[in-house]
């Protein structure tokens, strides 16, 4: 089903994030991931696509058993950083004719190792708004965008990132996915600003439960997303027990999305991680929320 059609028949949507296993690992290790998730009931599960395409193949793949095997929307991730046109509409034809029909259009990542004048090197497609005008005139897919409530890592200036949001919009993208972040204000700030710049499509919260401290810190690098002192303090109080500190981030993170729930957001998107585990422990306290708004 395309995913901008789960928005119409629900008001608020659940998903699941996960990700291709790297080349050295067998891929059964993510079906059994996908056979944990699966009995939680998601509406859609997305597969991300590794920096430069390195995943592209598998991700097809796994969008396409997702679909079929366990009859759930996919949502394929698609980057378009390195890519050619020609590269692109064979990788659009594969998911096609493997019916996957809903595609997170982004610009991706520079490559690890990429030299310093990466940047300046011509290609087809500069920003995730040419990916999806690209798309979307050319082929038939539901296109979902990232958005990013704290500004993206390369926009200091949010106005002006939100800005640059409507013009994915106007490219085609039907909804949006945020960034993780650890503070419903700063989702409810963005909204205002989303608002005011007559963007109306439904946007999904995006939160990851963490799970220990060193992943909160490679998190906040790459992501721009800032730690609420009361995050902090949770850090510093459980860190050196594993256990704990598991049972805190998950129970932190289910906080934010009752409240994001109670505020009447459109979705919720959960990154896994992978780790199915720590997704059944925070729906045996969110699917009867879900159930009763929905119903």
């Amino acid at each position: 089903m395309n995913i901008d059609k789960l928005f119409e028949q629900k008001k608020a949507v659940l998903s699941f994030e996960i990700f291709p296993p790297k080349q050295t690992t067998s891929i059964d290790v993510i079906y059994d991931t996908i056979d944990a998730l699966a009995p939680l009931r998601p509406d859609y599960i997305s597969v991300t696509y590794g920096a430069g395409g390195s995943t592209s193949k598998t991700t097809v793949e796994i969008a396409s058993i997702i679909k079929k095997k366990y009859n759930i929307s996919s949502l394929a991730h698609f980057t378009s950083y390195n890519s050619t046109k020609v590269e692109i509409d064979e990788i659009l034809t594969r998911l096609g004719e493997e019916k996957v029909c809903n595609i997170l259009a982004l610009r991706g990542d520079k490559p690890q190792g990429a030299p310093d004048d990466y940047d300046a090197k011509p290609r087809d497609f500069q920003y995730a708004s040419d990916i999806a005008r690209y798309i979307n005139d050319n082929h038939k897919f539901c296109l979902g965008g990232a958005c990013y409530p704290e500004g993206h890592p390369e926009c200091p200036d949010l106005e002006k990132d939100v800005q640059n949001l409507r013009f994915k919009v106007e490219a085609g993208v039907s909804f949006l996915i945020t960034q993780l972040f650890f503070d419903n204000k700063v989702f409810y700030r963005f909204m205002e600003k989303v608002q005011k710049h007559n963007i109306n499509v439904p946007i999904q919260a995006g939160i990851m439960p963490i799970t220990n401290r060193k992943q909160i810190e490679r998190i906040v690098q790459m992501s721009n997303a800032k730690i609420p002192e009361k995050l902090i303090r949770i850090l510093d109080k459980f860190e050196h027990n594993s256990e704990a500190i598991k049972d805190a981030g998950i129970a932190f993170a289910t906080e934010q999305i009752v409240e994001l729930l109670a505020n009447d957001v459109r979705g919720v998107h959960i990154y896994t991680m992978n780790r199915p585990q720590v997704a059944k422990e925070m729906m045996r306290n969110l699917g009867s929320l879900f159930y009763t708004i929905n119903t």
